[in-house]
């Protein structure tokens, strides 16, 4: 062997030493498993300090509308109805036989615990014709639903549950509402479809109040309906509008879209009137019928003439019942009514949208013309024999 390849195999060999003895002693540097768990643990134990600022930082983060929806959520349920519909089935090409085939439909919305007894109060819409109503709890519960009373006027509807610990919500007031004002819907329709009991929640203002809407096709009336931006998807009819203290003030029931999405257009009926409704609907299972007593159509150019009338506003009475409320109070035929309540009266639409106010036991406060002067009368509302 030469010298040459003599002296190239003893550098290599020390070349090898070396980078071995660098590997051995970052390997003997290395931490044991038992030592990198205790500098997991240590690392992970925040000190107190940065624990404290940790929790000032989430607190910073909780506000009124997180506090008004924690205080909120444990009330709203999901409510799922199976309705009936019966469809006619051909049975014959030939010669036109049909039958009739019953066919469940199933439909889901929201709803709101009012009370430690199990009243909810929903939609009237939501349940109307429901076979069979289940209603899930945000904690996971279910329960069949009993329907206590339904107003298709109104559009309100009054379920109730058995069961212990219910958690329910406060009703506020919807009288004192100042336009944008912080809203917060809340909806839980879909708690049985994906398993999920929590309930969701949209935030926005009020945007308007005292909204009057007529549906005759269907027979509903909303009167005085809010306005609010906050989302009112598909399942959250039947859900509450909240304020920012938690408190119910509406009832979320339809929206303005023409795609059937939501474009900020919402409304809800106001709590007040809701109230009205349900205490009618838990004592006596249905909206008792109020007997006035007398009829009212539309003024037209000739009457307006006749009576020397300055414009066709009001509605004229052409009937009045003997010994009836209206009559009681003085009120006669070819009186012109121009306010019910406060409310201006232009038409037969607005004086049926301002009697459906009126529960039994009200007032109802009239001015009328009668021979060119203004004269006020008293109505009592009682229930119609």
């Amino acid at each position: 062997m030469r010298r040459n390849d003599v002296i190239i195999i003893l550098a290599i060999l020390i070349i090898a030493l070396l980078i071995y003895s660098r590997f051995f002693d970052k390997v003997e540097d290395r931490p044991s498993v038992k030592e990198l768990n205790e500098q997991i643990e240590s690392e992970e134990s925040v000190p107190q300090d940065k624990q404290a600022d940790t929790e000032k930082i989430y607190s910073a983060r909780k506000n009124a509308i997180t506090d008004a929806v924690e205080h909120i959520q444990p009330a709203v349920v999901s409510v799922n109805v199976i309705k009936t519909k019966i469809v006619r089935r051909r049975t014959s090409f030939f010669f036109g036989f049909y039958d009739e085939v019953p066919y469940n439909i199933k439909g889901i919305g929201s709803g709101v615990i009012f009370s430690k007894d199990g009243y909810i109060i929903t939609n009237g819409h939501v349940v109307e014709g429901a076979t069979e109503i289940k209603v899930i709890l945000t904690d996971n519960r279910q329960f069949d639903g009993k329907l206590i009373g339904l107003d298709k006027i109104h559009d309100i509807a009054v379920l109730k549950i058995e069961g212990k610990n219910l958690p329910y919500a406060k009703l506020g007031k919807s009288s004192d509402l100042i336009i944008g004002e912080w809203a917060i819907a809340v909806g839980n329709p879909y708690g049985f479809l994906i398993k999920d009991s929590k309930p969701s929640v949209s935030v926005g203002v009020i945007s308007a109040v005292n909204r009057d809407f007529a549906e005759n096709e269907q027979g509903k009336i909303y009167r005085r309906m809010i306005q609010t931006d906050a989302a009112i998807n598909q399942g959250n009819s039947g859900g509450p509008l909240v304020n920012i203290y938690g408190e119910v003030i509406g009832i979320n029931t339809f929206i303005f879209s023409e795609s059937g999405g939501n474009i900020g257009i919402g409304f809800s009926i106001p709590i007040d009137q809701v109230k009205k409704v349900t205490g009618e609907l838990i004592r006596y299972g249905k909206i008792r019928e109020i007997w006035f007593g007398f009829k009212v159509q539309d003024i037209n150019p000739m009457t307006a003439s006749h009576f020397q009338l300055e414009n066709l506003d009001g509605v004229i009475v052409n009937y009045i019942q003997n010994n009836s409320p209206a009559s009681k109070a003085g009120l006669k035929k070819e009186d012109i009514i121009i306010e019910i309540n406060g409310n201006n009266i232009r038409n037969t639409e607005d004086a049926e949208l301002a009697v459906s106010d009126i529960s039994v036991g009200d007032k109802m406060k009239l001015t009328v013309i009668r021979k060119r002067k203004k004269i006020s009368l008293v109505l009592d509302a009682v229930e119609y024999k």
